[in-house]
């Protein structure tokens, strides 16, 4: 009796310390940047999903190996009570492809292909068109989930509820109705990391034609029911039966996507539905198998190969980082109206998994991140700090305008008390950014900049984003 009733007490303990930690996360958000302006302490993930017009957030957290709690908030939708809880499916968009590339590598445990040999020889039903890029240097299954294939097409923007869906040879070939240009190698494979989901899409017709198999059959077998994500399937599109759990795709505005979600045949780049916990069920295994403690999917070689980096930070259909006594691994996800991310540390068996339903769910689930960080005092995902220094309202006001990035993609410029409003007109997407100094503002957000470029006269011409999208300015400033 005695022993019973100190377990008893431990297992209050436990999971008083648990519910002290979930409403730490939840009452702790940070943003990527934190300014001089800014009071002390975290934001409340209710009013953050409310500024982010983002209806539903799923969150499973992992500590010392396994699942230590999983959580939903919100709703399926604005107008529904329909809520979130841990069984809700959402839409992984890119975390579909560690998940399929480790049903890809059973198949090399097997001997049923080899990591370094020329695709083109198990291809059956269609072929990567050889070219010049492809006379010495082959594309292989490791290029293919290394995205060093050289093979073209990012990533897909799926099908619309009304859409006719094309088949994978369709998408491959880019021919009606397909919706994205035909994936063909146009640099020499081996030679650079370069990210495209259209190899992946290869990769997913490769096991359909050496098993005769449909992919989400193959995947279900070799990786889902082996440890146990029953909330998850690769189907496209999703039956009904599935359908009533799953969550409704959002805009940056917060209206709905019509027919609540886009249809993706790309299904080993971007088709995945499952849950945080089923995917936090992933990491853990891959996780046990790298201790040499599971090989229920792969081998402790094999995971050791995954989680080796090819290039660029770049494993086998896998993200890698950290430094070498803390080594973390995951992947990030972004399809029309859901948002999530993955991440792992090897070291310390913790990690977690964030889902949501809305196109500034990154944003939102990186500030979930950073307190979750906070509360089990990791090494990563901390905000920075930057200062506010007000350059004057006339200086803000000869920024404002409408710049161009390219045809169809312009955003305007306004002024917002002592701030600049970013509004992305394709998908009225609106993002704040604070003077640092003359010319130079940046997103408490994203910590990203937002640099303006002057000419000879002084005038401003345009404008660089994050460092990398640059925008001319086509409107004069604001009277």
């Amino acid at each position: 009796m005695l022993v019973l009733l100190i377990m008893m007490s431990c297992k209050t303990v436990e999971t008083g310390l648990i519910s002290e930690r979930i409403a730490n996360v939840e009452s702790g958000l940070l943003t990527a940047v934190v300014t001089n302006e800014d009071t002390l302490g975290g934001l409340n993930i209710h009013d953050r999903m409310k500024y982010y017009n983002v209806p539903g957030v799923s969150i499973a957290v992992v500590n010392q190996g396994e699942i230590e709690w999983a959580k939903g908030y919100g709703y399926f939708t604005n107008d529904s009570l329909k809520g979130i809880d841990t069984s809700t499916r959402f839409q992984a968009a890119s975390i579909s492809k560690p998940v399929a590339a480790a049903a890809a590598l059973t198949f090399v445990e097997e001997g049923l292909l080899n990591l370094d040999r020329d695709v083109n020889q198990d291809l059956i039903s269609w072929k990567i068109p050889e070219n010049e890029f492809t006379m010495e240097e082959k594309v292989t299954l490791r290029r293919l989930l290394s995205h060093t294939a050289g093979l073209t097409v990012h990533g897909f923007g799926g099908y619309a509820f009304d859409e006719a869906v094309p088949t994978t040879v369709q998408v491959l070939n880019g021919e009606e109705p397909a919706n994205s240009d035909p994936v063909v190698a146009d640099t020499v494979p081996g030679a650079l990391f370069r990210y495209s989901g259209g190899g992946f899409t290869v990769m997913q017709l490769l096991l359909c034609d050496i098993t005769g198999q449909p992919f989400p059959e193959i995947v279900e077998e070799r990786v889902l029911s082996k440890i146990g994500m029953d909330n998850s399937t690769y189907v496209q599109p999703l039956p009904e039966d599935i359908a009533q759990y799953a969550a409704i795709a959002h805009r940056s505005n917060g209206s709905p996507i019509e027919g609540n979600w886009h249809t993706y045949p790309e299904m080993a780049a971007a088709g995945l539905w499952t849950t945080p916990t089923d995917l936090a069920k992933f990491a853990i295994e891959l996780y046990h198998s790298l201790k040499g403690e599971s090989n229920r999917v792969l081998s402790r070689e094999m995971v050791e190969q995954m989680l080796t980096e090819e290039k660029d930070g770049y494993g086998l259909g896998i993200s890698l980082g950290g430094k070498k006594d803390s080594i973390w691994f995951g992947h990030g996800g972004s399809n029309e109206g859901f948002k999530c991310n993955m991440f792992f540390n090897t070291k310390l068996g913790m990690g977690a998994v964030i889902m949501t339903n809305g196109d500034q769910g990154g944003t939102l689930s990186g500030e979930i991140f950073r307190s979750i960080s906070k509360t089990y005092n990791w090494d990563i995902y901390k905000p920075v700090f930057r200062e506010i220094i007000y350059p004057g309202r006339d200086v803000l006001q000869e920024y404002t305008g409408t710049y161009e990035f390219e045809p169809g993609y312009a955003a305007t410029i306004t002024v917002s008390d002592n701030s600049l409003i970013l509004k992305q007109l394709w998908d009225e997407g609106e993002y704040p950014f604070f003077p640092e100094k003359r010319d130079t503002l940046f997103s408490k957000r994203s910590n990203d900049n937002l640099v303006f470029r002057r000419n000879e006269e002084g005038v401003i011409v345009e404008l660089e984003y994050a460092g990398m999208y640059v925008a001319k300015k086509v409107t004069v400033r604001e009277k």
